[in-house]
């Protein structure tokens, strides 16, 4: 006896739907690397994204995430994580994956450092 498997275009998206859901992964995205922080001098400068850089507000640049991105940045030698906007792309040096607003990088202890690791999280896409 021989059995025929015929997927339709509709059935095979189905398949690959459940699939997906049942691969125990959330789709969201992290990464790990090096973060540093605004200078001083970029404080009231236009961002990539229009909008105005202010180093009391918790933003961000990365260098491929939408604008209006929420990420939690965590700093694994303390622990200590903040939530922030990306409003600017960047960081232009080589290594580093997100640079923080002063205030950004002060809430999680890196202000010292100049530059640190940390680990990203996606905790709401652009809308």
């Amino acid at each position: 006896m021989r059995i025929s498997w015929r997927l339709t275009t509709s059935s095979a998206l189905l398949a690959g739907l459940l699939l997906a859901g049942c691969a125990g992964g959330s789709g969201a995205f992290t990464q790990s690397g090096k973060a540093s922080f605004y200078a001083d001098k970029f404080d009231g400068r236009k961002t990539a994204s229009g909008t105005v850089y202010r180093s009391e507000k918790r933003t961000a640049a990365h260098n491929t995430l939408p604008f209006g991105t929420v990420v939690r940045v965590t700093n694994p030698r303390n622990h200590r994580s903040v939530k922030v906007t990306v409003t600017d792309r960047g960081p232009h040096a080589k290594g580093r994956v997100i640079d923080l607003s002063k205030k950004a990088a002060r809430k999680i202890g890196i202000i010292e450092a100049g530059v640190a690791p940390v680990e990203l999280k996606v905790v709401r896409k652009a809308r």
